[in-house]
């Protein structure tokens, strides 16, 4: 009896992890369809909530909605914990942090204040979409963009640091030229300036109004169109070299016997499309 009862449950958690876990089958992806409807209407009732004439009028059933969402998404985590065969695995992982987040605010609105508004960090939940997209496709292109990122990390570092030191120089020079009359009170001040020119941003809330000064100011929005292309450049620099690193780790006069395919990897015994054997001796020519 007790044999069958495991069993039973067995089977049982069986099909809830096929539908929660599962992007596949029809019913995995109509479930994360529908909890991304959910996470979408949770998110825009937290942040109507914040809106004093809405929430004065519709507050009951804005709290009635919280509930509803906060529920649904605590029977979610429960399952997702009771369908794996490695709960802690999940409670640790990336989403599990995100799912358990996303029930706590309302909770602890019995105890703190406002809690209920943070609610809102559901919205990392539409993390999710990606599975449902099934984008493995592009992790291979991702991959190489974040070893271009690493690659380019020194040389980065080092332009920003030129840019810290330029914008401190620049911004003392600008407090020594307009003055605390001109709006330019103090050296940090100065550099803040500086730093809003250097960006292209521009607020103005702080002007130059000297002729030498208007100069400075000049000089350094024109530089700014020439710094912010720098950063894009190295890492698209690094890009080029990992297309051309793989580009090396193919031989394209290798040729596929059986069905005329090119482009093998070095030292390819099979073909990746047929699975045919390669003749070295085969290619193109």
């Amino acid at each position: 009896m007790q044999t069958e009862t495991k069993s039973k449950i067995d089977i049982l958690r069986q099909k809830i992890y096929i539908i929660i876990y599962g992007t596949s089958t029809p019913a995995g992806k109509l479930f994360d369809l529908v909890l991304l409807v959910l996470i979408l209407l949770s998110v825009l009732v937290v942040m109507l909530e914040t809106v004093s004439g809405f929430d004065t009028k519709y507050h009951r059933e804005i709290k009635i909605l919280e509930w509803i969402f906060t529920i649904s998404f605590t029977i979610e985590y429960i399952l997702r914990i009771f369908s794996t065969k490695k709960p802690w695995k999940y409670i640790f992982s990336f989403y599990g942090i995100i799912d358990l987040v996303a029930i706590l605010p309302m909770y602890l609105s019995f105890f703190f204040v406002g809690g209920n508004v943070i609610a809102s960090v559901r919205a990392l939940r539409l993390l999710r979409i990606f599975r449902i997209l099934n984008i493995n496709q592009y992790i291979g292109e991702s991959n190489k963009l974040k070893s271009a990122l690493r690659d380019s990390k020194a040389k980065i570092l080092i332009f920003l640091f030129v840019v810290v030191i330029i914008c401190v120089l620049m911004g003392t020079l600008m407090y020594l030229i307009e003055g605390k009359e001109s709006g330019f009170e103090s050296i940090p001040l100065s550099i803040y300036w500086c730093i809003v020119t250097l960006t292209t941003v521009g607020f103005g809330d702080i002007t130059p109004v000297t002729s030498l000064g208007r100069i400075i100011a000049s000089i350094i929005m024109i530089t700014g169109y020439g710094i912010i292309a720098v950063p894009t450049g190295i890492v698209s620099a690094e890009f080029s070299k990992q297309k051309i690193k793989q580009k090396k780790d193919v031989q394209n006069t290798l040729m596929c016997p059986v069905c005329n395919k090119t482009d093998h990897k070095n030292n390819a015994e099979f073909c990746y499309n047929c699975g045919g054997t390669l003749n070295n001796k085969t290619n193109i020519g």
